[in-house]
């Protein structure tokens, strides 16, 4: 089997041995895999993780040997595993597991491969209307749900999204469906193009304390200050940003203006691949190429120039 492995540098491997499913496990040929910004700063060592990378995948399932009844479907997987037995497990926060693994990124091999394995419990079917392109976003577009799980929106509000990069614009979508006035603080106001939503505006320079709400989704360590310059008094920050560098903690700020900071990670896949079935966001003008799994390394070094957006493998 071929798989992208970092250890510590990225290196594309052809001789890997095939994984075998566990009687909870079903093995995946995967489809397409995406690459994503984590990806990428895993790759610059931003976690000590040596292993198969990735975890936006889309795959056919083609072994099941306790459950055969998933065999043959096209699914995508939520990319946390956890224990079922520590506290947060029992409090119903699987995500927030204290042995978790997750694939690519954390003590279990990734998607960047011909094949994973995943237990059933992480599986989705994918709708016949959604095809692999599009399905290959449900893991950042249910990461952009995630926001509005824990923080509602209101249509009355001003919203904020730092970055219109691929995660930028995919939380953009997700806040403009509930009527609010986003505002897109980026660099490419030719993206604007993309989107179908006259409740979406583009911004060359921040403006000074006018939203209740700012989603920081950038991948800058200079990020933070901007939303923080962007929001209101008691207003709300989202962090949804992880970087390699360090930055720069605004302390003093939050807690003279009363500002609310609040991380954010991965969110529900139903509602996200029911958006993709009903076509109710886009994702597909997101890819910038789709390239062999073979051009792995390649495609890494591609993914990170200007201007370049999601680049997709396909073994």
């Amino acid at each position: 089997m071929r798989g992208l492995k970092v250890n510590p540098t990225p290196h594309l491997h052809s001789d890997l041995p095939q994984p075998i499913p566990g009687g909870d496990e079903v093995l995946i040929q995967v489809l397409l895999a995406g690459i994503c910004r984590t990806d990428l700063e895993i790759a610059q060592g931003y976690l000590p993780f040596t292993g198969i990378i990735g975890h936006e995948f889309v795959g056919r399932v083609v072994a099941a040997p306790q459950h055969s009844h998933w065999l043959g479907k096209r699914v995508v997987g939520e990319i946390n595993v956890p224990c079922g037995d520590c506290p947060p497990c029992q409090h119903q926060l699987p995500n927030h597991c204290l042995k978790r693994q997750a694939i690519g990124i954390h003590q279990r091999d990734g998607c960047m491969a011909d094949f994973l394995t995943l237990p059933v419990t992480n599986l989705h079917e994918v709708p016949t209307a959604v095809s692999d392109e599009e399905a290959v976003f449900t893991e950042p577009l249910a990461a952009a749900l995630a926001i509005l799980e824990e923080h509602p929106v209101f249509p009355s509000q001003q919203v904020a999204v730092v970055g219109d990069g691929k995660l930028g614009l995919l939380i953009a979508q997700i806040l403009a469906l509930t009527g609010c006035v986003v505002t897109i603080l980026g660099h490419h106001p030719e993206r604007k193009a993309w989107l179908s939503f006259p409740n979406i505006h583009w911004l060359d320079n921040p403006q000074p304390q006018q939203q209740d709400l700012v989603v920081e989704c950038s991948g800058s360590p200079q990020g933070l200050q901007t939303a923080l310059h962007m929001v209101r008094s008691k207003g709300k920050i989202i962090l949804k940003t992880t970087t390699h560098a360090p930055m720069t903690w605004p302390g003093n700020e939050l807690v003279v203006r009363e500002i609310t900071l609040a991380g954010s990670r991965c969110g529900p896949f139903p509602p996200a691949l029911q958006l993709l079935a009903r076509k109710a966001v886009q994702v597909t003008p997101l890819i910038t190429a789709i390239q062999p799994l073979q051009e792995a390394v390649a495609a890494l070094l591609h993914s990170q120039q200007p201007g370049v957006m999601k680049i997709l493998l396909q073994p």
